[in-house]
């Protein structure tokens, strides 16, 4: 069972690295002012690299009325993260995440709050099977290539259902090698962890503390972890004693205060300093 993280009073669970510097780690990479080689770097999967895919999600929108453009679907992503992050909102159960996301992601989308929101979001999470996530982040191809020019270990950590691994590595994005050939396309990464693999999911931080171990590197924060949510990657990184790194390209963050943020994977390599 993962350990629900206390991720509801951040700021003052923010650990050493950060205590009386919370304002110099709100924004992007100009007030990050980190004096230390940057050790490893995980990267969450979902809302990083991966989307829900457009054309599994807008048939039953459109059926509905609405007309979403492939930015709004990106919006409406971060939108019903930032939702489940709320200090107020219960957290979702493994059977119940997906719908939940669903309704705040068709809201987004346009959908009318109501009944036949909640209809619409209950149906695509019964027609939706494996959640899609199959969409490649623009940004993200470019954005791993030259994460990788700087010869840092690299890992993938997420929340999936087994398939992350697989999938990162048909759409070409990233791998780690099992003794075959490697791909004519995607990064190397010296380790992918889907928790459904593991049996951990973040926010437990064993799931990070797995990572860590396959890539040979210690907990601290030099490591860095870059995420979409507030509940899982923010809370889950610090509870490892990690450096969190919150991708929140619309200011969506409910507790924007004690962890730095970012609008863009592609500013992930000007946090690394060099020395």
């Amino acid at each position: 069972m993962a350990v629900r993280a206390p991720w509801r009073d951040l700021p003052e669970r923010c650990g050493p690295w950060q205590a009386g510097r919370a304002s110099s780690y709100r924004a992007g990479p100009s007030s990050y002012s980190a004096s230390v080689t940057v050790s490893a770097i995980l990267l969450d999967a979902g809302g990083v690299l991966l989307f829900p895919q457009p054309d599994v999600m807008l048939p039953p929108l459109r059926a509905a009325g609405l007309a979403p453009d492939l930015a709004m679907l990106e919006r409406a992503h971060y939108w019903a993260m930032s939702v489940q992050d709320r200090p107020d909102t219960p957290e979702p159960q493994s059977d119940t995440w997906w719908r939940s996301y669903l309704l705040e992601y068709v809201v987004a989308c346009g959908a009318a709050t109501g009944t036949k929101c909640a209809q619409l979001a209950t149906a695509m999470a019964g027609e939706i099977r494996g959640f899609g996530w199959t969409h490649v982040a623009a940004q993200a191809p470019g954005a791993l290539r030259a994460l990788a020019a700087l010869g840092i270990p690299l890992g993938v950590v997420s929340n999936s259902d087994g398939t992350v691994a697989g999938e990162l590595r048909r759409l070409g994005l990233c791998y780690v090698r099992d003794g075959g050939p490697a791909p004519e396309s995607g990064v190397e990464m010296g380790v992918v962890l889907d928790s459904a693999v593991v049996g951990i999911a973040k926010p437990d931080p064993g799931i990070f503390r797995i990572a860590l171990e396959a890539l040979g590197v210690p907990a601290g924060d030099t490591v860095l972890h870059v995420g979409d949510s507030l509940r899982y990657d923010v809370a889950g990184a610090l509870a490892a004693g990690i450096r969190p790194i919150h991708l929140d390209p619309f200011g969506f963050c409910p507790v924007p205060e004690g962890h730095t943020h970012i609008t863009s994977l592609a500013e992930v390599p000007a946090l690394v300093v060099q020395e």
